[in-house]
């Protein structure tokens, strides 16, 4: 699965102790309310705490947009909410695999809310179980178990709309853009797209699907007509077209970098070292990051 492949992070499996007590939300839009995560390398403590995360209210019921990188996150999450609306839990919503949105899920158990996300989520999930297990024992609550790794129940296969009372929410599942199995989630009510991590700000963006696809998933996201974008990374944002051109820009200058490398046969190490690089003072946390996109952008385009 995907989530092997981040041989980079290995070892950074160290927990928010503080996660409770620093934990803040924001209301950027009435009834969506926004915890911003830090701009931390992925071997810093703190790394379970790096993704926007949060939750909508409708007039029934709460619908949770991600749950952070371990099990402490998500209980501060969900202590936050307690103390925001008396309203049950009745979605966690998922935008993505990856372990910085997904680990906190198990926090949110004893609420027995429908857990949902791309049809592709489910297997993702189960395939990433033992990697979330090995490499970040201490994100979990206790001894790490794959009981603690909470998949969705329910599917969104293109596009499914849920009714939080007086609210409804759309999801939609994307093709392999981010990853394979990326969701946005709309409230059509304040106008708010929550993209996942087909979006982020500052935060260089972590390429593990395909390149090509994400710059298609750009281009619409750069047309829609919305009031506010909260990014998977990042502050929310009034100007989704402008927050999506720093990050197409990036990812189309791999492109065309590697396609060079691949027309005069240069391998990938050449590509690695070369391709990019007047974009490393536009964006944090580049080292290792970075690389790693160049080398996944080869392995995509060789065979064109």
């Amino acid at each position: 699965m995907q989530f092997a492949a981040w041989s980079w992070m290995l070892g950074l499996n160290c927990p928010s102790a503080d996660a409770a007590e620093s934990f803040n939300l924001k209301e950027p839009a009435p009834g969506v309310f926004v915890h911003v995560g830090r701009q931390l390398a992925l071997n810093a403590p703190g790394h379970d705490d790096i993704a926007s995360i949060g939750f909508i209210e409708g007039s029934k019921c709460v619908a949770v947009i991600d749950t952070g990188g371990s099990v402490a996150v998500g209980r501060a999450l969900r202590a936050a909410i307690t103390r925001s609306t008396s309203l049950p839990i009745c979605y966690v919503i998922n935008t993505h695999v990856h372990v910085d949105h997904v680990l906190g899920n198990f926090a949110f158990l004893s609420d027995h809310p429908s857990f949902v996300g791309s049809a592709t989520l489910a297997v993702a999930m189960v395939g990433s179980a033992h990697y979330f297990m090995s490499e970040y024992p201490e994100d979990f609550s206790g001894p790490p178990t794959s009981n603690q790794v909470i998949g969705p129940d329910r599917l969104v296969e293109h596009e499914m709309t849920l009714d939080l009372g007086k609210r409804r929410i759309v999801l939609r599942a994307w093709p392999r853009a981010h990853t394979d199995c990326d969701l946005t989630v709309y409230d059509e009510s304040s106008g708010t797209l929550w993209t996942g991590d087909l979006l982020f700000r500052d935060r260089l963006p972590a390429l593990d699907g395909s390149v090509k696809g994400w710059l298609v998933a750009l281009d619409e996201l750069a047309r829609m007509d919305v009031k506010l974008a909260v990014p998977g990374h990042g502050a929310p944002t009034a100007n989704l077209a402008a927050a999506v051109d720093p990050e197409r820009r990036y990812l189309q200058t791999l492109v065309d970098g590697v396609r060079v490398e691949l027309a005069a046969g240069k391998p990938m190490g050449d590509a690695v070292e070369q391709v990019g690089i007047p974009e490393k003072s536009h964006w944090l946390l580049w080292e290792g990051v970075h690389q790693r996109n160049v080398g996944r952008v080869y392995q995509e385009l060789e065979w064109e």
